[in-house]
């Protein structure tokens, strides 16, 4: 467990660029200065769940969330919580905790309405229920918080409320979607005199242009080869990061990977993507075999757990790995083979599964054997990986013909 202050607001700072937190990362930053300052001023060299519990008592009173706190202060707890998880579990808590959240009075009443609607009627798994209200919470918050109400809403309020949350591209689209579908409900069921959610701009998230991170072969293998395979958490660090650059596999599927996926006698890999529930099937390479092996007799502990890759950490030990937990593997050997500026691009398993279809690509590998291989549903998906191959772009390109049009020439002149 990593005690060193510094280091461990390093450790978060890079979590934090790779999960993409956008402007809220600069505040947090700024969260964990301020404890920086107040750890000086008592002297305090380490930090611990203790420490940073005695910081939140002195600034706000306690450890969680409260309505009444506010925004810088439910940043500077959000800092301090997060140092506290990762600390703990080499992972970020989800949200920190607090009271349930509660729609109050006749400003609620919508958004509770519509809550009920969406799990009595659509019947929404609790996961999609709690998504959509933490969003519809967040608003609410920010209209009651400036004594709004539904019919004041206009765009200018709501781009507030967005530049107000910061949110990533992503949160902000999950959240526009949220906030139509609430406002076309209120005025389905006449709670609102006409539909208001025409005031939610459109984000245009559909057409925003990311190119996929990659690395090069010579990276990766140098990545692999940075394990301690004489070391127990080597040894199922090594069968994680072969599963990764290997098959291309997401974080989900290799934590969730089981004994009776695997068939020694036909030496394959079957299973159901956790993403889409498609069944994909995977020869069993002799590395990924002979890692698995290994692992399994020499540094796995005993467990009831079916899954083959299980926690060595005494707090959580023979327990399933989280998704999150594979991304800080993959990082964590980024950063021992030194490969070159991992830490200013996308440096999780997922940067692992895009380099490999690019490097099939780079091999002339043909887009449906590369799409069977990612496990993609269809081809055309695969397809982004086209605009980053750049040497195959180039034989695209036009030549452009010679212009011998007097008006060019005149022109030149």
């Amino acid at each position: 467990m990593v005690s060193d202050f510094r280091q461990l607001v390093d450790l978060c700072n890079s979590e934090l660029s790779d999960r993409n937190y956008g402007g809220r990362k600069e505040e947090l930053v700024q969260g964990w200065d301020h404890l920086a300052q107040w750890m000086g001023e008592h002297r305090f060299e380490k930090f611990s769940e203790e420490i940073g519990y005695k910081f939140c008592d002195e600034n706000f009173g306690g450890h969680l969330l409260r309505e009444d706190m506010s925004h810088q202060d439910r940043i500077l707890l959000r800092s301090v919580r997060l140092l506290i998880s990762y600390q703990k579990t080499g992972d970020f808590e989800f949200r920190s905790p607090k009271a349930e959240k509660c729609f109050l009075g006749e400003g609620g009443k919508p958004f509770t309405s519509y809550l009920s609607y969406a799990q009595n009627i659509l019947r929404l798994s609790d996961a999609t229920l709690n998504n959509k209200k933490f969003y519809l919470y967040a608003f609410y918050d920010y209209l009651g918080g400036r004594s709004l109400a539904l019919d004041n809403l206009g765009v200018t309020v709501v781009e507030e409320f967005f530049t107000s949350m910061g949110f990533t591209l992503a949160s902000r689209h999950n959240c526009c979607s949220t906030l139509r579908i609430f406002l076309r409900y209120a005025f389905d069921n006449n709670i609102t005199a006409k539909d208001l959610s025409i005031y939610v701009l459109s984000d245009n998230y559909k057409h925003y242009c990311k190119l996929p991170t990659t690395y090069e072969e010579t990276e990766i293998s140098s990545m692999i080869a940075a394990v301690d395979r004489a070391s127990l958490i080597g040894k199922r660090d090594y069968v994680i990061l072969l599963l990764a650059a290997e098959y291309g596999w997401r974080s989900k599927d290799i934590v969730s990977l089981r004994f009776e996926q695997i068939d020694w006698d036909k030496n394959v890999i079957s299973f159901a993507q956790s993403k889409t529930g498609v069944p994909v099937e995977y020869p069993l390479l002799a590395s990924v075999g002979n890692a698995i092996i290994d692992f399994v007799k020499n540094g796995r502990p005993d467990t009831g757990s079916d899954t083959v890759i299980v926690s060595l950490e005494s707090s959580k030990r023979g327990k399933p790995l989280s998704s999150p937990t594979v991304h800080s593997i993959v990082t964590r050997y980024m950063r021992k083979a030194n490969i070159k500026d991992w830490d200013k691009k996308r440096h999780g398993a997922h940067s692992l599964r895009h380099s490999l279809a690019s490097n099939m690509l780079k091999k002339n590998v043909s887009m449906p054997v590369i799409s069977t291989v990612i496990g993609h549903q269809r081809t055309e998906t695969t397809k982004t990986y086209l605009s980053i191959d750049i040497e195959k772009l180039s034989q695209c390109a036009i030549p452009m013909p010679e212009l011998n049009s007097p008006y060019y020439k005149m022109g030149a002149m």
